[in-house]
């Protein structure tokens, strides 16, 4: 007798069952479930390929994990899906200034503004892609729209983000308070708040001492709290307990990011090895303009305070911190590996165009450039490529700003970045990268010569105006008052110092590290052994 086995048929797979597993999915994207997320997102689209809804999540979840690849590639697939899709249009902006495509990223926001203005969640992300792009009165106008139809304290937070760099020191507070009201124990809306102005009192000090009895001390997050309440120490003059609370957050926050010494030595030498004088001199021609004037240096050495007096003028735009010279660099070379610098990107820039490096950054810079003829590029990190600028736009300008080195690296140890500086959470790491960039930066002035201008931080408190007229002097420009009263403007700041550069100049942070002098004694002995 001969038996047969017959394959039982799966059920139909039915609309119904697809958005039973959507919602299950997005669900448990809120609570941070993202494998429980990607299987239902793969189950919808194992029967329903063309579902753009769960496109929308593979993406999302993308998101979450910082995969910009794919969550380009799910966000691109829902708008070829469904073309109206505004909140697809919005995040695949958002991925595109991630990956610095910023002209796509323009396109791509203009549709989501055209198909969903009217959408609070759309409104947020496109607010999210104006502060991407540097743009804080946008990002502000968008952020307002979202929490004027939906008051979520999430959208209620990117508002105050936004108001803090318009300077509106007043409204951010009131909004923070807001959404601390709703959600008491978020910790980014308490560092936010801890920095406003300078502590009066222990009273949100003894808030954020109450929250940290109960968090996890592994949450990237908790951070914030412990960099909140180390500001308010040192407001206060509490030294130690300043210390210790910084000490605590920058080992939770150096848990969190990758940071491969060895690879940065490596590229610090390549990049002494391959930019020379003689590699300067027979680049070949770069392009010809003549706008831009590049702020370079370590952060929280005083660039932004350059950077308000130049702007104070009324022909220099500032456009804030650009990443569009360091994807330029990367574009053109042909680079391969992830990442500001590595020896393999700094040989293969070295043999770019410099016309085409110059022409390409231009017109990546074209929509934030304003329409002053001067506009300041005030990246910090673009030290790296001085060679490269210098070659890619020979009449660009060119200034670096130095800072006592214990100073530059006690500044950067209490600092919570955003996603950049992993080097500067650790004692050692930090010294050490410290001497890195003072040795390429001794290099760099060797072969620049007058093409590059330096300023020390200490000199412009101690002489703010000869300082600032040597600056402009060196731009080439008519003196203009306005440089004295930097402090008086308007305009965004979209770094750390957003509050400070609204007070006049002051010395109060020259040699400030010596409050912590025992403490920081492993960053002292470092540097102070260093031959540079």
């Amino acid at each position: 007798m001969v038996t047969t086995t017959t394959t039982k048929k799966p059920p139909e797979f039915t609309m119904q069952h697809a958005s039973k597993y959507l919602e299950r999915g997005f669900n448990a994207l809120m609570k941070k479930d993202l494998k429980d997320a990607g299987a239902c997102a793969q189950l919808v689209l194992k029967y329903m390929p063309k579902l753009s809804q769960a496109h929308f999540l593979v993406g999302l979840i993308a998101l979450e994990t910082e995969d910009w690849k794919i969550a380009l590639s799910a966000f691109g697939t829902v708008v070829e899906i469904d073309e109206k899709h505004a909140a697809a249009w919005a995040q695949y902006a958002r991925v595109m200034l991630k990956m610095a495509n910023y002209n796509g990223a323009e396109q791509a926001l203009k549709k989501a503004v055209e198909y969903g203005s009217n959408d609070p969640l759309v409104q947020n992300v496109i607010g999210t892609a104006y502060n991407l792009l540097g743009d804080q009165k946008a990002a502000f106008e968008w952020y307002s729209k979202a929490c004027e139809k939906n008051n979520s304290p999430m959208f209620v937070l990117n508002k105050a983000k936004s108001l803090v760099f318009l300077g509106k020191i007043d409204e951010a507070r009131e909004a923070l308070l807001k959404v601390l009201s709703v959600l008491p124990k978020n910790a980014e809306a308490h560092w936010i708040l801890s920095r406003l102005e300078k502590a009066k009192d222990t009273n949100h000090i003894n808030d954020i001492i109450k929250l940290l009895e109960d968090v996890d001390e592994t949450r990237q997050s908790t951070a914030y709290l412990y960099y909140g309440l180390a500001k308010e120490y040192e407001d206060l003059e509490m030294w130690s307990d300043a210390f210790k609370a910084y000490e605590k957050g920058a080992k939770i926050k150096r848990a969190h990011v990758q940071y491969d010494e060895k690879a940065e030595i490596d590229a610090f030498e390549t990049l002494q090895k391959t930019f020379t004088k003689e590699w300067l001199e027979n680049i070949g021609e770069g392009h010809d303009a003549s706008s831009p004037i590049f702020i370079v240096g370590q952060p929280r050495t005083g660039t932004t305070l350059i950077e308000r007096i130049i702007t104070a003028r009324d022909d220099v735009h500032s456009a804030g911190e650009l990443q569009q010279f360091g994807h330029a660099v990367k574009s053109t070379g042909g680079a391969r590996i992830p990442g500001m610098v590595s020896s393999e990107n700094v040989i293969a820039a070295a043999n770019a165009d410099p016309k085409y490096l110059g022409k390409f950054y231009m017109e990546a810079t074209r929509s934030l450039r304003g329409d002053l003829p001067y506009f300041v590029d005030k990246l910090p990190i673009n030290y790296l490529y001085v060679p490269l600028i210098a070659a890619a736009l020979p009449n660009a300008k060119i200034i670096h700003v130095k800072r006592d080195p214990m100073d530059a690296c006690f500044a950067s140890y209490k600092q919570l970045f955003a996603e950049a500086y992993f080097y500067s959470y650790d004692q050692g790491e930090m010294a050490r990268h410290s001497i890195r960039y003072q040795k390429l930066m001794k290099h760099y002035r060797d072969i620049m010569g007058d093409r590059m201008i330096e300023v020390a931080y200490e000199d412009v408190v101690d002489n703010m105006e000869f300082e600032a007229r040597r600056l402009i002097k060196y731009l080439g420009l008519e003196w203009q008052d306005a440089s004295l009263e930097f402090h008086k403007q308007k305009t965004a700041v979209t770094t750390a110092s957003a509050t400070q550069v609204r007070e006049k100049v002051h010395s109060r942070s020259v040699g400030k590290w010596r409050r912590f002098e025992n403490e920081l004694k492993e960053m002292y002995t470092i540097i102070r052994n260093s031959t540079i």
